[in-house]
């Protein structure tokens, strides 16, 4: 199974990184390339333990609807999320927030398996590991400039 980890320097608090990745409104600005929009569940604001939400995007050209719940839930060091339904065997997803210096030290260990056994292990090493690392790594540079100052 693939393990993507992740780990970005941010110039904010993590109280302020911890909110701004539980929000439904920043998700979606920081995936405008696939479109990608709630549509049930929390559909606006910041999720918290126990919420799902349901997306609809566009992926490899393709149509994708997920729904996801907070699992994991400890205010403002970590939360985990994770595929309820979806295109994923299994999409499992913890972001941790740890006070650094001029900043927060933002990780995002995501573990993730495609359908269709062989064939689906054959996809998640020659395109989906590399796709969704350059996804994450988008809504990260992102998050960091959403949550640097004007001086910045």
């Amino acid at each position: 199974m693939p393990r993507i980890e992740l780990t970005t320097q941010i110039p904010a608090t993590p109280e302020q990184c911890f909110e701004l990745s539980l929000s439904v409104d920043a998700h979606r600005s920081s995936m405008s390339d696939s479109g990608e929009r709630a549509v049930a569940g929390v559909t606006s604001g910041v999720m918290r333990l126990g919420d799902t939400v349901t997306w609809k995007a566009r992926h490899f050209g393709l149509p994708v609807t997920m729904t996801s719940v907070i699992s994991e839930y400890d205010a403002p060091h970590r939360f985990v999320d994770e595929q309820r339904s979806g295109p994923f065997r299994r999409w499992w997803h913890e972001h941790r927030f740890e006070p650094a210096a001029g900043g927060t030290s933002m990780t995002d260990v995501v573990e993730f398996e495609a359908p269709a056994g062989a064939v689906g292990r054959l996809v998640n090493v020659l395109v989906l590991t590399r796709y969704m690392t350059t996804l994450l790594e988008r809504r990260n540079v992102w998050l960091k400039e959403a949550l640097s100052g004007p001086e910045s």
